[in-house]
């Protein structure tokens, strides 16, 4: 996951939360930091059907005159390749934190991508912090050949919520599988 993504509506913010991973910490079972999936970061704490809950978001979605907020993901930890986190984190945070108002306000450009909406070129605030053109490029990068990897696991999580998964968070699978290799047949061409 990029640095920052905002989701395109509040289907596909349903559908990214659905999915999420992250790091194993206390309040979950098993070996501190290891991966595993955790929608909506709740998996520890939903006291019911995880299919039944994405269904409860979704409708909140669905109803007539809602007015629904902006679904944003934030990931500061990614890393590069020499190992280390790639955003310093702490402080700077609210350099994306300024991006996320913006964007609520209208005021901010954003980018299409396959997972959703990325910064664009300068339109985050990074005067005065020392992060090159090749570390930003890379805390926004969409990994499509990643997320290709993930969708059949995703399927597979899925899965074992039986019938109970809501259609359109399939839906919202299957459209991500076709950006993402329609992204990579792209790529393909012009390399």
């Amino acid at each position: 996951m990029p640095l920052v993504n905002e989701a395109r509506d509040w289907q596909h913010g349903t559908f990214l939360g659905s999915i999420i991973s992250s790091e194993k910490t206390a309040a979950a079972t098993g070996k501190i930091g290891e991966l595993r999936r955790d929608p909506m970061a709740m998996l520890p704490f939903c006291g019911y059907n995880m299919a039944d809950y994405w269904s409860h978001w979704l409708n909140i979605g669905r109803r007539a005159g809602a007015k629904l907020p902006k679904i944003f993901y934030v990931n500061w930890f990614r890393k590069g390749e020499d190992g280390k986190f790639l955003w310093p984190g702490f402080g700077e945070n609210s350099r994306v934190l300024k991006w996320v108002f913006e964007r609520c306000d209208g005021k901010a450009a954003a980018v299409e991508t396959p997972i959703g909406l990325l910064p664009a070129k300068g339109a985050l605030d990074l005067d005065g912090l020392e992060l090159g053109e090749a570390q930003l490029q890379q805390l926004l990068k969409v990994d499509a050949d990643g997320w290709l990897q993930e969708i059949p696991l995703i399927r597979d999580y899925y899965a074992q919520f039986g019938e109970r998964v809501p259609r359109a968070l399939y839906d919202e699978l299957d459209a991500l599988e076709q950006a993402l290799s329609a992204s990579t047949a792209r790529a393909a061409a012009h390399a």
